[in-house]
């Protein structure tokens, strides 16, 4: 039976946060009509500036997200050509460049390589969540396998709840490995003898095991998941949007680089940010704080712990990140 997307995106305005539910449907699964409605929110988000922060969930209410829709992954492998390992890589050199020409691309997906451009395109999502200044929440109400699980990882943060629930990377189950990128996700949240081990063998971690591999960040009863994980966005949501974006990028991109290579990328968002308006007010008021009182700001234990909670330090020109 040929495969038929009717997955979509339920979006819920708090003001500087959006709740997204993920419907997949009964079975709650990802495929291409969530893709490509991902793909728009998170341009939508990166460029609107009252939004701070986007919690995503699940509207299956065991599941956050099941996995893959198989159907898709099935139908795009067989319509590809079979190739060994050098064609799969020019194929998807290939993808990466016809993405980018959004005409040429258009053509191209009526062709064989649509599936490797439904690929790229998935990365490229995945990529923009983790170089942008909104902050992305994971509130895992239930299970996630393969992809729902990438997309977890592909987030800031995961919130999971506790019970007869589980999430990881069953693909070599399948005859196939993750591909939206549980590979390079994975091995930087958990490292890579333990990442390469669960890949292996398919076996998904209980919520205990992925908090204590660090594979999520809180495991709390199923009811509080949601909450939660708004309470977390509000949080880090209220820091300078410009920082967010800054330290995602310095941490996602120049942490998997050499030593000298990362430091350049720390570097260059380092300037970005103490050259801006907004660093420089709040430097300003920092040292106008310290001349009043005689003491540095972030060494009174008062006005350290308001700065946790404003998500900047308070002064008269301070902007919140606003």
């Amino acid at each position: 039976m040929p495969y038929k997307d009717k997955g979509h995106l339920e979006i819920e305005d708090l003001g500087a946060v959006l709740v997204v539910r993920v419907d997949g449907g009964p079975h709650q699964v990802f495929g291409l009509d969530i893709a490509d409605q991902l793909d728009r929110l998170v341009a939508r988000v990166d460029r609107d500036p009252s939004i701070r922060a986007v919690v995503f969930t699940g509207a299956h209410p065991e599941r956050f997200v099941s996995h893959a829709a198989v159907g898709w992954l099935q139908e795009e492998g067989a319509a590809s050509p079979t190739v060994g390992r050098r064609g799969a890589a020019a194929v998807v050199r290939m993808a990466k460049h016809v993405d980018r020409l959004r005409f040429l691309g258009r053509v191209m997906r009526r062709t064989p390589m649509r599936g490797a451009l439904q690929l790229e395109r998935l990365h490229t999502t995945f990529l923009r969540m983790n170089a942008s200044g909104v902050l992305f929440v994971a509130a895992l109400n239930g299970s996630a396998l393969g992809l729902g699980a990438e997309f977890a990882w592909a987030c800031d943060l995961r919130v999971m709840a506790d019970g007869d629930h589980f999430i990881g990377q069953p693909e070599i189950l399948l005859g196939i490995i993750p591909g939206g990128g549980g590979t390079q996700r994975l091995t930087r949240l958990i490292g890579t003898h333990r990442s390469l081990a669960a890949i292996l063998e398919g076996k998904p971690f209980t919520p205990a095991e992925a908090l204590a591999n660090g594979a999520v960040d809180k495991v709390v009863p199923q009811h509080k998941v949601l909450d939660q994980a708004i309470e977390l966005a509000a949080h880090f949501g209220k820091r300078s949007k410009g920082s967010v974006a800054a330290a995602k990028r310095s941490v996602y991109f120049g942490g998997s680089m050499s030593l000298e290579d990362g430091l350049h990328v720390e570097r260059a968002e380092f300037f970005t940010r103490v050259m801006s308006k907004e660093g420089q007010e709040l430097m300003l008021d920092y040292m106008a704080a310290t001349d009043a009182t005689g003491e540095l700001p972030l060494y009174r234990l008062h006005t350290y712990a308001q700065a946790l909670v404003l998500g900047s330090v308070p002064g008269r020109r301070s902007t919140n990140g606003r």
